[in-house]
């Protein structure tokens, strides 16, 4: 892995996930001819996820075409560079299709199952997240970091909800996070909440189990902003993800502490 490698990457993650959340967008300012499918409970597709990944695949497979690539729509392709794309196109579908400006593009980059470059573009609020490793993180250009808040009293705590997790330890972490003096907030966007930690409007943010696609960009985000995560296992995270457990430093004690008295996966 070199670092000019990583540079050329993270130059390409961002103009390809500034042209996909263009793309996106003009699908969600046509919401009503959308066409919406049901993968599960709560899980919705439709086809302006199918379309803005295919046309980030393409693009990734001109470029990089010995590259891997973990796509939520479209599968997995293995490469042989050592190197794997990650790749949600619209992170909270439920909103886009039902026309809330909560959604997000996340792009992410690995090499050898550790994450490089994390992008991640907001496109209704024209807010662009990236980062790559050891070289900080950044909204917009501008460097971004954790909260230096040092209580979950004094702010808002992130949570997800997976339906591969019992529903009542969420609800365990929600309960112990009111009872403590702090506010849990939900946007149906796990990427975009993550995000919104390393940018420090978030103490934190939990959620028992994630797909990669999910949360490898705003992982890295998080620990380039000087925050703090469960590492995820580099072997598994890509085909079978993660728990997530993050924060700022001096909350992440506490965080952690929540997700071990109510995650049934223990980090």
């Amino acid at each position: 892995m070199q670092d000019t490698e990583i540079a050329k990457r993270l130059e390409f993650a961002l103009k390809i996930a500034a042209e996909a959340g263009t793309f996106a967008k003009s699908f969600f300012k046509e919401i009503d001819n959308l066409k919406i499918e049901s993968k599960g409970h709560q899980d919705l597709v439709s086809n302006a996820d199918k379309d803005t990944e295919t046309m980030i695949r393409a693009a990734i497979a001109q470029s990089w075409p010995d590259d891997g690539i973990v796509g939520e729509e479209h599968g997995r392709k293995h490469g042989t560079s050592g190197y794997d794309w990650v790749i949600d196109p619209i992170d909270g579908t439920a909103n886009f299709v039902r026309g809330i400006p909560q959604w997000c593009v996340a792009i992410a980059c690995s090499y050898n199952g550790d994450a490089v470059i994390g992008v991640i573009n907001e496109p209704v609020s024209g807010e662009l997240f990236s980062c790559r490793r050891n070289g900080g993180a950044f909204c917009n250009g501008k460097p971004i970091s954790t909260s230096s808040l040092s209580s979950i009293s004094e702010g808002s705590v992130g949570t997800g909800f997976s339906g591969r997790a019992p529903a009542g330890n969420i609800v365990g972490i929600i309960a112990r996070i009111v009872a403590d003096g702090g506010v849990f907030f939900r946007n149906a966007s796990g990427a975009l909440m993550l995000a919104y930690v390393a940018a420090g409007r978030l103490l934190g943010y939990l959620e028992e189990h994630m797909n990669s696609w999910d949360c490898v960009a705003g992982l890295l985000l998080i620990e380039e902003a000087g925050g703090t995560i469960v590492k995820p296992d580099p072997n598994t995270v890509l085909d079978h993800g993660t728990v997530v457990v993050a924060g700022a430093p001096k909350v992440f004690a506490e965080i952690d502490a929540l997700a071990r008295e109510n995650f049934t996966v223990k980090t």
